[in-house]
């Protein structure tokens, strides 16, 4: 009898090996552990034994039967898992897929690079509305309606009083009238303009920078500006700054840096000319002071401006701002 259900053991756990449907362990519950299978039966015939066989046959019968039991419900578990991955068409026994890492945009590197370097130098960082009153937009910058100034700016407007800003400059007209002097900000963030082809778009980053306050000059804006063209490119990047306008600084000056392609020698992107152009600087016009309270007898100031595509541009040797947009991840996954 101890030999019969061992054997019944060996048999039924040979069985489960093999077994590779649902209704192969069906059929084998019923012929190993059913009413008439043949663990019950052998439970049955138990009172046959000698009395003193008994109860350790009764045990091990009863053992052996977990047994069974515990490796049905394992194989049926299996069976209905791999049932599960046919019926969603994936093949078990390929190797995973790996999952790409991400980065970070190029124009989001290029961001924080630029903000890391004011920071450095004592900048803080100031943020305001996309969506902006025409009074910040241009009036409170010395640019009242109807003036020609407006036509280089070419705005979307919300409605006669609220557009989409052209500039992050309305950030420092807000962080003017709620801070006193002495103020050294730079204002990140998204702008709008209706421009585009392959070095305007629609939507694009500027970083603006603001500092106020008593004996501040030209030549402080110029040691700003040479630290940071030397720290975004390298120390052999020189810079001219060629006069120009702009509404709300008085002198103003936009700033050239030596060709990073060329090193001056004149190449198709300087159009042979051995400069680019990478920022708007100048000292901020009184009348902008005036808007914001603060005394133009005492108080003085310089700010720029610049387009993060633009550098970005210069950095990684791009040659069309629209690569930016594309999602090509051919393109983003080389950053």
């Amino acid at each position: 009898m101890e030999q019969q259900i061992e054997q019944i053991l060996q048999q039924a756990l040979n069985e489960l090996q093999s077994a590779s449907q649902a209704a192969q362990l069906q059929a084998f519950s019923v012929q190993y552990l059913g009413r008439k299978g043949f663990v019950t039966q052998y439970l049955r015939n138990i009172s046959q034994l000698p009395a003193e066989q008994r109860p350790l046959a009764g045990k091990r019968a009863n053992e052996i039967k977990n047994i069974l039991e515990e490796a049905l419900q394992k194989a049926l578990q299996e069976i209905e898992t791999r049932q599960a991955a046919e019926d969603v068409g994936i093949d078990v026994s390929l190797p995973g897929r790996a999952a790409f890492h991400g980065s970070m945009h190029p124009i989001t590197q290029i961001t924080r690079q630029i903000c890391e370097i004011f920071s450095s130098m004592g900048f803080a960082v100031a943020e305001g509305p996309e969506v902006e009153l025409d009074h910040y937009n241009f009036e409170s910058l010395n640019i009242p309606k109807n003036h020609p100034a407006r036509d280089m700016q070419d705005t979307f407007y919300v409605s006669e009083a609220i557009v989409l800003r052209t500039h992050t400059s309305p950030i420092q007209v807000r962080y003017m009238e709620k801070h006193t002097p002495p103020v050294k900000i730079i204002a990140p963030g998204k702008v709008y303009r209706c421009d585009s082809d392959i070095t305007h778009t629609p939507m694009f980053h500027q970083v603006e920078g603001l500092v106020v306050g008593e004996a501040i000059s030209f030549g402080d804006l110029k040691g700003i500006l040479t630290v940071f063209v030397h720290q975004m490119f390298d120390d052999q990047t020189s810079l001219r700054f060629r006069p120009s306008f702009f509404p709300f600084t008085e002198p103003s000056a936009e700033v050239d840096i030596l060709c990073v392609m060329c090193r001056g020698k004149g190449c198709r992107v300087c159009k042979q000319t051995g400069w680019l152009e990478v920022l708007g600087s100048g000292m901020v016009h009184p009348a902008v002071f005036e808007n914001v309270g603060y005394d133009t007898s005492r108080y003085s100031g310089f700010a720029f401006g610049m387009g993060v595509e633009r550098i970005a541009m210069l950095k990684f040797g791009i040659d069309d701002i629209r690569k930016y947009y594309e999602n090509d991840i051919r393109f983003l996954k080389q950053f």
